[in-house]
C-alpha cells in the first residue's frame, strides 16, 4: 500500500498538538485495520513558534517513530511551512492539514479511498458553510474568490482549504514551483491534476485562537491576486486612457466655450478638485505597479523561501 505523509504547520500551537495527536492516531490505527501495509509520517513543520509548540513535537517524536518535524530559524509563515513539509515528505500519498482540527482527520480514510480508486488525483476538502466566522470576514471571503476567478485562468475554489491529499505526481509538480511569494491555493489550481471535493460544515478550533486576523488574511487575498493575475494592471492602463480621453473632451469643451460663448473658466475650486482626483488616480495606478514589482524583487533577490534550524526527518 505504501506510505501516507501527513504534513502539518504549526505557529504557536501548543494548546492543541498533543489534542491533534490523538485524534490523527486514532485515524491512523483505523487505516491500518483497513490497510495493513499502509505506513505512515506524520510530519510537524514548526513554523518558528514562540511558546512551547516545538517541545511537545520533540517529545513526541521521541516516543513515536512515525511523528517526524522541520522547525524553522524563525517565522517565515504557512505558505513556507506547507512548502518545507511538500520537500521533506516521503510519502506515496502526501496531505496537508491543520493541527487546530478546523479540517477533520477522518476525512483522510475517505480521502485515501477515493485516490485508490485512481479517478483522481488529488481530493480536497471545502467549507460550504461558514457558520461561526466573522460576517465581515465571511462577506469579503465570498467577494475575493467570485474576484478572482472572474481576473485570473487559474480556478480557485470558494471555500477551498489546504487540507488536501495528493499523490507523489501532484506534490513533485507543486515543488517544481520554486517562487518565493507563494499562494498555495493558486498553486494547486495552476499545476492541474484532476481534483475531487469534499464539502462539510465550517468546523470550530479545538482550542486556542487562530492566527489569521483580518489584516493578514487582506494581505494574503491581494498576494494571490497579484499571483494568478495581471488584470489589475490592465486596470491601471484602462483607467489611465480613458482619464486621457476625458481630458481631451473637456479640454475641445473649454475651448469651445471660451472662444465661441465666452464663456469663462471656473476658477480655483474647481481646479483643485480635479487636481486630488487625477492625483489620487495616478498614486493608486502606481501603487498596482508597485506591488507587481516589489514581488518580481523578491523574486529577483533568490533568498531562500525558509531556513531549518533543526530537523528529525527520514532521508528519501
Amino acid at each position: 500500500m505504501g506510505l501516507l505523509t501527513v504534513i502539518v504547520p504549526c505557529y504557536n500551537e501548543e494548546q492543541v498538538i498533543e489534542i491533534f495527536y490523538s485524534r490523527i492516531n486514532e485515524i491512523f490505527l483505523e487505516m491500518k485495520k483497513q490497510y495493513n501495509d499502509l505506513k505512515f509520517q506524520l510530519l510537524f513543520v514548526n513554523d518558528g513558534s514562540k511558546d512551547n509548540t516545538l517541545p511537545i513535537i520533540r517529545e513526541l517524536a521521541k516516543k513515536d517513530d512515525q511523528v517526524e518535524y522541520v522547525s524553522f530559524s524563525r517565522n517565515f509563515g504557512k505558505e513556507a511551512a506547507m512548502y518545507a513539509g511538500l520537500k521533506n515528505a516521503v510519502g506515496d500519498y502526501v496531505a496537508v492539514m491543520d493541527a487546530d482540527l478546523q479540517d477533520p482527520p477522518e476525512f483522510l480514510i475517505q480521502m485515501y479511498q477515493e485516490l485508490l480508486k485512481g479517478s483522481a488525483d488529488c481530493v480536497a476538502a471545502k467549507r460550504e458553510t461558514r457558520k461561526g466566522e466573522p460576517v465581515i470576514r465571511s462577506f469579503f471571503a465570498r467577494m475575493f474568490y467570485k474576484g478572482i476567478n472572474k481576473i485570473s485562468k487559474t480556478e480557485i475554489v470558494d471555500g477551498a482549504r489546504d487540507f488536501r491529499l495528493m499523490t507523489r505526481q501532484m506534490v513533485d509538480a507543486i515543488l517544481q514551483m520554486t517562487e518565493y511569494n507563494r499562494f498555495s491555493k493558486g498553486i494547486f489550481g495552476w499545476v492541474g491534476f484532476e481534483t475531487k471535493w469534499i464539502g462539510y460544515k465550517n468546523v470550530e478550533r479545538a482550542a486556542g485562537n487562530t492566527k489569521w486576523s483580518f489584516w493578514k488574511l487582506l494581505i494574503y487575498a491581494l498576494d494571490g491576486v497579484i499571483a494568478f493575475s495581471t488584470a489589475p494592471l490592465v486596470f491601471a492602463t484602462i483607467i489611465g486612457l480613458l482619464f486621457c480621453v476625458i481630458a481631451l473632451i473637456m479640454i475641445i469643451i473649454i475651448i469651445t466655450k471660451t472662444i465661441l460663448l465666452g464663456d469663462p473658466v471656473a476658477g480655483y475650486p474647481s481646479m483643485i478638485c480635479v487636481i486630488f482626483l487625477l492625483g489620487g488616480i495616478q498614486l493608486f495606478c502606481m501603487g498596482i505597479i508597485g506591488q507587481y514589482l516589489s514581488k518580481a524583487y523578491l523574486e529577483i533577490k533568490k533568498r531562500p523561501i525558509y531556513i531549518e534550524k533543526e530537523k528529525k526527518v527520514r532521508v528519501k
